[in-house]
């Protein structure tokens, strides 16, 4: 599988409207490359640090992002994760929600944020959290979706991992601050749970310097594949995933869990 993370730089200078040409542009880019599988990151669209901008830039989970974007998964005949957006639920209710796409646009799955951010940020206070895991059946194999800061949280991986996934797909805005715990998460939980674990983060640039970048793809052992820098970069990678299996059979530390 041929997998690109597309690390955008996310700025409070720039509209959403703005930013959604710009990032068609970078789409139009790809066409001819052999991508698989593309990953946008976490509420690129409105910006984890523009709160105040979250109830004005609502979508259904049938909006704008998935409007706009199922025909460029059709265009460049790859899935894409959209990056999350702000959901406005039937309930009436908001969530940091990301939807995956097939190669013709159509939804294969969707997941709200489970872990909703509240040290220093807004996330907790203005989101509803999301219930249930998501394990989506891919042509890739069963994919785990997760979001940002349910990086910290390992009983949700192993859940997903129990439901048979090897892949997890995370979008993020992680901040700089904390690089150092992005990357021990990012490879601690494709480790412990021997599995693939592609996250595409926001860059840091001009005002939006709070984001770490470094998108990361790990392998099952643990082994960054590849990571991007601090600003907007397309990260790209070819995974053999069946790697996954074969390290499970070969070290078999999922097998040997015990109940306590």
């Amino acid at each position: 599988m041929n997998a690109a993370l597309l690390q955008l730089r996310v700025s409070r200078a720039e509209t959403a409207a703005q930013r959604w040409l710009r990032v068609e542009q970078l789409l139009a880019g790809l066409e001819g490359q052999a991508a698989d599988l593309l990953i946008l990151p976490e509420l690129w669209g409105v910006g984890f640090a523009n709160a105040d901008r979250w109830a004005h830039e609502e979508e259904p989970l049938y909006g704008r992002t998935v409007s706009r974007l199922a025909p460029w998964a059709r265009r460049l005949h790859c899935h894409i994760l959209t990056g999350s957006f702000v959901e406005r639920t039937q309930a009436g209710t908001r969530c940091n929600t990301s939807v995956l796409l097939d190669a013709n646009g159509y939804v294969l799955g969707s997941y709200r944020k489970i872990h909703l951010f509240g040290y220093g940020a807004q996330e907790r206070a203005l989101l509803t959290a999301g219930t249930q895991t998501s394990e989506i059946f891919t042509p890739f194999g069963i994919a785990g979706l997760a979001t940002c800061y349910d990086l910290r949280f390992p009983e949700q991986f192993r859940r997903m991992v129990d439901n048979g996934a090897s892949l997890f797909l995370v979008p993020a805005a992680w901040p700089k601050a904390r690089l150092d715990e992005w990357r021990l998460f990012c490879r601690t939980r494709a480790l412990e749970n021997q599995s693939f674990l592609l996250a595409c983060n926001c860059g840091g640039d001009g005002d939006s310097a709070g984001f770490a970048g470094h998108s990361m793809i790990a392998a099952p052992d643990g082994t960054v594949l590849a990571e991007a820098g601090d600003g907007e970069e397309l990260l790209t990678v070819t995974l053999d995933l069946n790697e996954a299996a074969r390290f499970r059979r070969q070290f078999p530390a999922l097998r040997d869990r015990v109940p306590l």
